[in-house]
């Protein structure tokens, strides 16, 4: 019920409303809305992502949307007229539309006349659409006539009109050049375009990572508001380079925007004037400011709202989660209830006089603190794909009750004979890998790893398919696992259960005795698995006296063969390198972390891993052999050697108490030997300390696609060739591989995707992000669970050792609980201690105690939730006293 058209209405907004206000018409109060073809058109080529929401809309039966194809509609259809722009020409064919749909209505025959009521935020079209007898509104005089739901004014986005700022208010910000005159910059050399990161530590600073050949990939620095000039992380923007004489180094000072008034302008020069101590000619690096932005990449935010100090205030600050991200400023009138809320907010615009964003409030998430809310904000920010299977993708999931048909065992071996078992970590339901082994007439040995055929069941370019590639990993939280596929194939149909029949793809080897591969084939084909065992119980039945039946001698088999393997990686300069990972015993009532335990790792664990290694080199070969251009493969690269400076280092400065210790890091052989070497009696913890450090050196793997590039060593594996082929249920890149796969062999056929090198080049680059992200929202999410153990625990003090140290800090790591955390000797409102920093050996002095990386140290752990939004764990040195 709207106060300004008390009668039925459609309504029918035009191409800008939509891409702005798409947060409104979003609300379920919002509904009969008409989308013209014509604006569908134009927002489909203007922004993807709203196009995505828009056709949502229009599938979802309670929203009552509906597309009007007025393009092709003899009556609404119009010319375009000598003279006229495209965009009047589609003005008026919208108010073409528009009228005629008030004359179509008219024949219905009711009492209560329906009518459309035009929406548009553009003056000259109202206005024409008002002289032709049309009804027509901004959003904003519409939303605001609806009085029983005056909550969705906050959703509105504040538009400007982009000349005209929004209030006066002295300038802050020079002005952007326009795009046309940036690309012609860019062109002629006078300006660099780059992707805009801003820095966590310090709001003034940011970096520029100019696009160009890989060989150039420079970054420029930018410092200070006006040069970062309305720039937000991840826009792509275009810089000019200062004169020499104005460039600077990165700054080593953590400045958090703590600012509440709007016009502390002031304040923020002098602390400009900080950045700008004095630093040796060597540090310089090139700089910059932003002269304008070429394609902004705002996403909607989570974090909170900084109420405003002033009564009855309107006009508030929201502070975003991600500390990269400025300030925005809201207009809200339910500020009192969203205290202590996440809410998510969208950015609308960042006029040249205003020293934040504006934007408008979106959505509540929950109460601050509260798990369910925490982990959606946690899944948010790292942009996982979370909700639930729509019903279009879940159309494609076989038919329940399942059964294996005759044309499924076509091009398939019936192994259902073999004694098949899977070794996973408790409780676990994907299972995608299970093992046999068993001896052959021959006196050889046949090893066989059967990977649940995840790819019979997703076929390529199903809506299933798609979702898969667009999640492109399972996410694994604390308590909660984010699938990539419905549960349906995930935990039932393509997961190796025990005691029923499976379809799988096998590769199988012929071994000798001394674990050498004689042969190997691949097949499609169906198990029947005897047994899924823990790494605990197969450990167990190795172990036994009494135990000899088939899965306990088979398992004995694959043990035996696994130690060769290893040894023989290991010979190769393969590394083991060691991160503390964590598991949380949960309270089974409140599903609250109770107890905190470093995970240990068995024989078996090791087992299996030496299989599936060898499964996806083998496979990773054939691949590669079949189809040279287009393989999906995973390379490790080998680190830069400065990357191993803290490493040899931290070694070197222990040297003298530690005869035997010297890291040679000239390749992955000598590393890894090195490493095996770099053991005290007395002090047995270091070498796992040593190990966790060369993790921290090590570069990321990736995929990539093999006629795209020519370095496909893996640097970790110490292996010439690797793909990624026994986890197809949790990774998309598996499935793409068992497609390949099957083509080789002859039991699938192939489409034009999988044989186009840059198609695969550009999943790739999805998948490395998706990996990268998981990972990302992984550590949050023991981050969260570890800051809930210690709101229960209290205070404690832990033994610690000493990883890192900084110019007025040490980063320590607690092996008890495999938690890192820093501790700093500079405190506000405390007298800050002499420091003394030496960079070389690396050490750090405070006042008389000197720190050296290594060292055993006592640190007090307290949870300090002082700033609800980045509560943090708070380590203060107990042992030694300083």
């Amino acid at each position: 019920s709207s106060s300004l058209c008390p009668g039925p209405h459609f309504l029918l907004p035009d191409t800008n409303l939509l891409l702005h206000q798409i947060d409104v018409l979003e609300d379920p109060v919002i509904k009969n809305v008409i989308v013209l073809q014509t604006v569908l058109q134009e927002v489909r080529n203007r922004s993807a992502p709203v196009y995505k929401r828009i056709r949502d809309m229009i599938q979802n039966p309670e929203k009552h949307f509906y597309s009007f194809t007025n393009e092709h509609h003899r009556e609404t259809y119009i010319e375009q007229k000598r003279g006229e722009t495209s965009n009047d020409r589609n003005d008026r064919a919208i108010r073409v539309a528009v009228n005629w749909y008030n004359e179509h209505l008219k024949k219905i025959e009711d009492e209560e006349k329906i009518q459309v009521i035009f929406l548009t935020n553009d003056r000259t079209n109202k206005e024409k659409a008002l002289e032709e007898g049309i009804t027509a509104y901004t959003c904003e005089e519409y939303i605001k006539s609806l009085t029983a739901n005056p909550e969705l004014v906050d959703r509105l986005a504040c538009v400007s009109d982009e000349g005209k700022e929004i209030e006066s208010g002295k300038i802050i910000f020079p002005e952007h050049i326009p795009l046309s005159k940036l690309q012609q910059g860019i062109k002629s050399g006078i300006y660099l375009q780059g992707t805009f990161r801003a820095s966590r530590e310090n709001y003034l600073e940011a970096t520029v990572w100019v696009h160009g050949d890989a060989e150039e990939n420079r970054e420029i620095i930018v410092q200070g508001l006006k040069h970062l000039n309305r720039a937000v992380h991840e826009d792509i923007v275009a810089v000019e380079l200062l004169a020499k004489n104005e460039w600077v180094a990165p700054s080593s000072v953590v400045l958090q925007d703590e600012g509440q008034n709007e016009d502390d302008i002031e304040n923020e020069e002098e602390k400009e004037n900080i950045l700008k101590t004095a630093v040796n000619k060597d540090m310089l690096r090139p700089t910059g400011k932003v002269v304008g932005i070429i394609k902004r990449n705002w996403r909607p935010y989570c974090g909170m709202l900084s109420k405003s100090q002033i009564k009855e205030a309107r006009r508030h600050l929201f502070t975003p989660a991600d500390r990269r991200i400025p300030r925005i400023r809201i207009e809200t009138r339910q500020a009192e209830t969203l205290e202590g809320q996440r809410i998510i907010v969208a950015i609308d615009g960042w006029p040249r006089n205003s020293r934040y964003p504006n934007g408008h409030f979106v959505k509540n998430l929950g109460s601050a603190g509260d798990k369910e809310t925490e982990t959606e904000v946690l899944l948010l920010e790292h942009d996982v794909p979370h909700q639930a299977f729509s019903q279009a993708v879940l159309g494609f999931l076989p038919k329940m009750p399942w059964s294996i048909t005759e044309e499924d065992m076509k091009h398939r071996e019936d192994l259902r004979h073999l004694n098949v078992c899977s070794v996973d970590p408790p409780g676990c339901t994907d299972i995608d890998d299970a093992l046999h082994c068993r001896e052959i007439e021959n006196g050889n040995i046949e090893v066989g790893v059967h990977i649940a055929d995840v790819s019979h069941f997703i076929r390529p370019g199903n809506a299933l398919d798609e979702e898969s590639v667009k999640r492109g990993t399972t996410v694994y939280l604390c308590e909660k696992r984010i699938d990539m596929v419905p549960e349906l194939l995930s935990s039932n149909l393509c997961s190796l259960r025990s005691n029923v029949d499976r379809l799988a793809f096998s590769c199988i080897w012929e071994m000798n005795h001394k674990a050498e591969i004689l042969k190997t084939r691949f097949t499609k084909s169906i198990i029947n698995s005897k047994a899924s065992l823990t790494y605990a119980e197969a450990q167990m039945r190795i172990d036994s006296a009494t135990m000899n039946d088939e899965i306990t001698t088979s398992l004995r088999g694959l043990n035996k063969l696994a130690k060769i393997l290893k040894k023989k990686r290991i010979e190769n300069g393969a590394l083991t390198l060691s991160s503390p990972e964590v598991r949380f015993h949960m309270d089974s009532e409140t599903h609250d972390p109770i107890d905190l335990q470093t995970k240990e790792l068995k024989e078996t664990n090791s087992m299996v891993e030496e299989f599936m290694l060898l499964a996806n080199i083998s496979v990773a070969q054939k691949i590669y052999d079949e189809f040279p251009e287009f393989a999906l493969l995973r390379k490790h690269p080998a680190p830069p050697p400065s990357n191993y400076d803290i490493l040899v280092k931290a070694a070197k400065s222990k040297a003298s108490f530690y005869h035997n210790l010297e890291i040679k890091t000239d390749s992955a052989k000598a590393l890894a030997e090195s490493l095996d070497k770099a053991e005290s009696p007395t002090f047995p913890y270091l070498n796992t300390l040593l190990r966790i450090l060369t993790t921290r050196c090590m570069m990321q793997a990736v995929y990539f696609c093999s006629g795209m590039d020519n370095d496909f060593h893996h640097y970790g594996l110490a292996s010439p060739i690797y793909t990624h082929f026994t986890s197809p249920i949790r990774r998309y890149a598996d499935i793409i591989v068992h497609r390949l796969l099957a083509v080789a062999i002859g039991a699938d056929s192939t489409y034009p995707e999988l044989t186009d090198k840059h198609k695969l080049a550009d999943m790739c680059k999805n998948l490395n992000y998706r990996h990268k992200m998981a990972q990302y929202a992984q550590r949050a999410s023991v981050a969260f669970h570890t800051q809930l153990f210690f709101k229960t625990k209290g205070v404690v003090n832990e033994d610690a050792y000493i990883l890192f140290v900084r110019k007025n800090a040490i980063v320590v790591l607690i092996p008890k609980y495999g938690l890192e955390g820093t501790v700093f000797f500079e405190e506000k409102d405390k007298p800050t201690p002499k420091l003394d920093y030496n960079n070389e050996v690396p050490s750090l002095t405070v006042e008389d105690t000197t720190l050296h990386v290594f060292d055993k140290v006592k640190v007090n752990i307290t949870l300090d939730d002082s700033n609800i939004q980045h509560q943090k764990m708070r380590m203060v040195l107990v042992e030694p006293k300083v």
